[in-house]
């Protein structure tokens, strides 16, 4: 048994050289939130150096807020936004090649429930490279539509956030959001590589396919959180691994 262990990194944050031996695919902000061109070639280095799958970590333009406001912006602007995004990056990486794309934030939120914006994303992501893997929301539309446009997707769940009893993450506003305890955050990891089911905020066990299980690089104790769900996994002999296109 095997799961892809990814985590949202490039980001300005300390922890990237620690976190990155832990995981199996990297998501790497492409500017819009945060990042530069010698952060993604850094983060890029770090990645070659360890085996790790090069993904896109494209965003609204939303420095200030770190790409986590939600905006509505023209089709044709946010197609270019996420196009430049993934060219950005594509333009450091080796061969010009990316395994993957997660969009951050608002952006990735926005498009788990809204159709157009979904489409949007999906089609910028396949002119840019009909083979890369669209990583989204478990159960969202961003999947959905992402294969409707012949995208291959990747379902993702969180093992450091809650969940409500629709699948959705607990908003970040709430004050129980975060699994902060490494040893809750591995658990849930572990229950969902292994069932594909978590046990939501309100107590109730829902299913979600379990393709990829994310790690927050932009938390304080995100290292603790990573090495605590890697270890568990391995010892429940689950091999990680980045994804493989079919």
């Amino acid at each position: 048994m095997q799961i892809d262990l990814n985590s949202d990194l490039g980001e300005g944050y300390p922890l990237d050289r620690d976190l990155m031996p832990l995981i199996s695919s990297a998501n790497i902000a492409c500017g819009a939130h945060a990042g530069d061109a010698a952060t993604m070639q850094q983060t890029i280095a770090l990645c070659l150096e360890h085996g790790v799958a090069i993904g896109a970590h494209p965003s609204w333009p939303d420095r200030c807020g770190f790409g986590r406001h939600p905006m509505l912006l023209p089709t044709e602007e946010v197609y270019a936004l996420i196009r430049d995004q993934l060219q950005s990056l594509a333009d450091l990486a080796p061969g010009g090649k990316l395994h993957h794309v997660k969009p951050h934030g608002a952006l990735y939120n926005q498009s788990a429930a809204d159709p157009e914006l979904a489409t949007i994303i999906a089609r910028a992501v396949y002119d840019t490279d009909p083979g890369l893997l669209l990583l989204g929301l478990s159960g969202s539309l961003s999947c959905s539509k992402a294969r409707e446009l012949g995208l291959q997707t990747a379902a993702e769940v969180f093992a450091d956030r809650r969940y409500e009893d629709d699948g959705s993450l607990v908003p970040r506003s709430q004050p129980d959001a975060l699994i902060k305890n490494p040893q809750e955050a591995a658990a849930q990891a572990l229950r969902l590589a292994q069932e594909g089911t978590v046990i939501t905020r309100s107590g109730k066990q829902i299913r979600l396919q379990a393709d990829t299980i994310c790690i927050h690089g932009d938390e304080p104790n995100a290292l603790a959180l990573a090495q605590a769900i890697r270890f568990t996994l391995q010892q429940h002999g689950i091999a990680i691994q980045a994804l493989s296109h079919h």
